[in-house]
């Protein structure tokens, strides 16, 4: 069977990842309702006059995919792919409030052309000169899933070395409160910190974008592969996805006490919660688990910088304190398991193995 190694990582989020180091070495805690990314000097990896023409989550996905293939040693992946739930919002914002301001007339197409999905991925490939695949997903809270699906699939084919698979999503000030009329969200600010104990309904926003080389070959820094991926949709009860979770760990020739260290996605709503009580009450009542979405908020592709923190994780064979909602870490720490939902609808699995 072939082995899908993590070759290089790259991760912007509303923590200082991206400025490399340990894990979480310098945490920042926010006391909002909405986490916005902390920025890189993004002038390391596109000219200045480009920048000014970018939105902020082409230019989050630029810098996570120019971090994730340095970090691989590699200057041309075989193939780009991509996974977002809410494109370009910015610039789709932008267009609208023209389109209503000026009642349809004299309109500049550029905001138009910058605010479809695939934006992000075509400008990586832009600037690197990358003529080859290059796919982007839209699938709701599948999206960052089935990016890296196809990956998968196309280094199994043959067809490729080196692909190059992310999610990103942004937050904006018209999204934010359209989606805060549905109750996503907390009414009163939260310390991130707290967040997790939270007794009421509603996240915190967020918003981020990390990305993956991934290789048939480990490279000179390769810490984890991608042993395993799995989807649910709208499971009818939990007993459908603790079923879900046996069968996937049975594939994987795995059992839940192989895993050492689970990484759910428990994000303080109290009614989305409650699926990651079930299954850890029924599949891991004594293991140790970890949580992401307190430091970079809800937003659909959130699992990518869960694997990121997985992949960290293995990679240093220590757990930051910050992210330890139950237990004690065991040694050794082989495999984790990431088990993550967007709004009880998209269920996904993400198996992670160390790489000696």
């Amino acid at each position: 069977m072939l082995t899908i190694y993590i070759n290089g990582t790259g991760c912007i989020s509303a923590q200082e990842t991206a400025a490399g180091g340990p894990l979480l070495a310098t945490l920042r805690e926010y006391k909002q309702v909405r986490l916005a990314t902390v920025d890189p000097d993004y002038k390391r990896w596109i000219d200045a006059k480009q920048i000014r023409r970018m939105s902020r989550v082409v230019k989050m996905g630029v810098g996570a995919a120019s971090l994730s293939l340095e970090a691989a040693g590699v200057t041309m992946p075989d193939a780009i792919v991509t996974g977002t739930a809410y494109g370009c919002l910015d610039d789709t914002g932008v267009f609208l409030t023209k389109m209503v301001n000026q009642q349809e007339e004299m309109l500049t197409p550029t905001a138009f052309i910058q605010s479809t999905h695939n934006t992000v991925g075509g400008q990586i490939s832009l600037l690197l000169g990358c003529n080859a695949y290059n796919n982007t997903f839209v699938h709701r809270g599948f999206s960052f899933e089935n990016a890296l699906l196809d990956a998968i699939m196309i280094l199994k084919e043959g067809s490729a070395q080196n692909v190059l698979a992310g999610g990103l999503d942004e937050i904006t000030q018209h999204s934010h409160q359209i989606l805060s009329r549905f109750g996503l969200y907390k009414k009163e600010p939260v310390k991130t910190m707290e967040l997790l104990k939270s007794p009421t309904r509603g996240t915190i926003a967020g918003e981020g974008a990390a990305f993956f080389t991934l290789g048939i070959t480990p490279g000179q820094h390769s810490a984890a592969a991608l042993t395993g991926i799995s989807t649910l949709y709208k499971p009818l009860w939990e007993g459908e996805v603790i079923g879900h979770i046996m069968k996937f760990l049975e594939d994987n020739a795995c059992t839940p006490n192989d895993i050492d260290l689970l990484i759910t996605g428990r994000n303080g709503d109290i009614d989305q919660d409650e699926i990651y009580e079930e299954v850890v009450e029924a599949l891991f009542p004594e293991h140790p688990e970890a949580s992401f979405k307190h430091l970079c908020g809800e937003y659909p592709t959130a699992a990518a910088f869960g694997m990121w923190m997985a992949n960290s994780i293995l990679a240093e064979q220590a757990v930051p304190e910050a992210v330890l909602f139950y237990g004690k870490v065991p040694g050794p720490i082989k495999r984790i398991l990431l088990y993550n939902h967007h709004q009880g609808t998209h269920h996904s699995l993400i198996l992670l193995t160390h790489v000696e």
